[in-house]
């Protein structure tokens, strides 16, 4: 393990109020392994995170929707009672793209990477996203921007149902609005609908052509850029098991060789002038071998502990190294590592555990998180199938009311949960790949546009139009695919 200076503490920031957010834990084990005093601004109520015996300290974070000056009091509260200067690890996409905005502000008593003003807001951004895409050269899925309902419908029709929709600042969709910061749309009538939302959401609507998922097509790539522009204490990772199935969060992950996606990351960072901890999202399209940059998540990644090497680094520690001017080790690759959430992957994480994997909540050091988590997820499930089984009493009744009238275009759409709420919604993206359906388009000049890069579309496919064509509305009765929140939330 590296040594890392010990006289420096670490304060993590998360905003985000999911309980089950094993990357703090991650991040909290990780420093205090190491001998660095960890002081944790976060809920605290009910969270396993606190029961860990590396936590110095707990602070009460900002809640949630808090301006960026509120944010900024809260941080200088926790810095006065540190007493020293601390290196500041932003745990979710709110807290990076805040502390990114507060910059100097805060470096009176804070350590930060020297990050280029406003770059972490940029590449959060979904809809900025595919524009930074387009100008270095990555590939991106197909991204249209509908500025109406009609426009939204249209460029449904135009991507090729299904299509994915995308809220642009998903950290800003309102906790209570039963929207999910991802969804697989079916039809133009939820896209239409899911428009008419845009207020509620707090950001912009994005469409983008729906690459299907399959064994092999989910990877990951996690990274901390040094003050000298190079790489440190990541790699890339295979994603085996998501949850919610498909295109959720990584409930089973692996370290595995990929030189061409290497490439693809370090070429992205360069052309930023990216620095600081970074975890990517991709999909490769089966047909043409391109991996397609889906997130660009501005600060740690839930499973960043997958990349911890032979010399003892991962992101984190990486960041507390470059920030208090220590040397960081070569590179020590451990291909073949396996990470596993267990309340994600239960039966993953059964199985014999080897010296080459690591469980996100137990841990033999340090038992009581895991316990923790185990008795607040069976009353989480409990809940949620509490009110699945009085949702599924109550149809009949409204079945009956309705005499076999129309409902309106969305109503049959099943209530939502909270975003707050970990994404354990079973989704069928997998079988959403079936429903692609093909049909020519007419060049418009409609919604905004923003093109992938990376070379030709080799097939002909509406993924690959550009621009969507007015075309008449299809039957409603689907209802929309939760696919992921994230980390995104975090999360994702």
């Amino acid at each position: 393990m590296p040594i890392l200076d010990t006289r420096v503490p670490a304060v993590l920031l998360r905003i985000d109020r999911n309980p089950f957010h094993h990357g703090t834990l991650g991040a909290v084990r990780s420093l205090g392994r190491a001998g660095v005093e960890v002081h944790v601004v976060a809920d605290s109520e009910g969270s396993p995170v606190r029961r860990s015996r590396f936590v110095s300290g707990m602070h009460p974070p900002p809640p949630p929707g808090s301006s960026t000056a509120d944010i900024a009091a809260v941080l200088r509260r926790v810095a006065a009672r540190v007493s020293r200067r601390a290196v500041l690890v932003p745990m979710d996409d709110a807290s990076a793209l805040a502390v990114n905005r507060l910059g100097d502000e805060l470096t009176v008593g804070y350590l930060l990477p020297e990050q280029p003003h406003a770059l972490a807001e940029r590449v959060a951004d979904k809809a900025e996203l595919a524009a930074v895409c387009e100008s270095v050269g990555v590939p991106h899925p197909v991204t249209l921007i509908p500025r109406s309902p009609a426009q939204a419908a249209e460029a449904a029709w135009q991507l090729g149902l299904p299509v994915v929709a995308k809220w642009s600042r998903p950290w800003l969709i309102p906790a209570g609005t039963g929207l999910r910061s991802t969804v697989v749309v079916h039809s133009v009538q939820e896209a239409r609908a899911l428009y008419l939302r845009t207020e509620d959401a707090g950001s912009r609507l994005l469409l983008q052509a729906f690459l299907p998922p399959g064994p092999d097509l989910d990877w990951f790539f996690h990274g901390y850029v040094a003050r000298s522009g190079v790489t440190h204490g990541g790699g890339p990772g295979r994603k085996h098991r998501a949850w919610p199935r498909g295109a959720g969060l990584t409930a089973v992950g692996r370290w595995t060789p990929n030189p061409q996606l290497q490439a693809l990351v370090e070429r992205l960072t360069e052309a930023l002038g990216y620095r600081g901890v970074f975890d990517l999202d991709f999909r490769r399209d089966a047909a043409t071998g391109r991996y397609h940059l889906l997130d660009f998540n501005p600060r740690p990644g839930a499973q960043f502990r997958l990349f911890e090497d032979g010399a003892g680094l991962d992101v984190v520690r990486a960041l507390h190294l470059d920030l208090t001017r220590r040397p960081l080790p070569a590179p020590a690759p451990r291909p073949g590592r396996a990470f596993v959430v267990e309340n994600y992957a239960p039966l993953g994480a059964l199985r014999p555990r080897s010296a080459g994997r690591e469980l996100a909540w137990h841990a033999r050091d340090d038992r009581a998180p895991g316990r923790a988590m185990w008795g607040l997820w069976a009353r989480h499930v409990s809940l949620r199938l509490t009110r699945r089984v009085g949702r599924l009493l109550r149809r009949p009744a409204a079945a009956a009311e309705t005499n076999g009238t129309t409902e309106a275009v969305g109503t049959t759409a099943e209530p939502r949960e909270p975003t707050g709420a970990p994404g354990v919604t079973v989704p069928e993206a997998a079988d959403a790949a079936a429903a692609v359906m093909e049909r020519p388009v007419i060049t418009s000049a409609d919604p905004a546009v923003v093109r992938p890069r990376g070379g030709p579309v080799a097939r002909k496919d509406p993924r690959s139009a550009q621009v969507p064509a007015p075309l008449t509305a299809r039957p409603a009765g689907h209802v929309y695919r939760s696919l992921a929140d994230d980390e995104k939330a975090s999360s994702c």
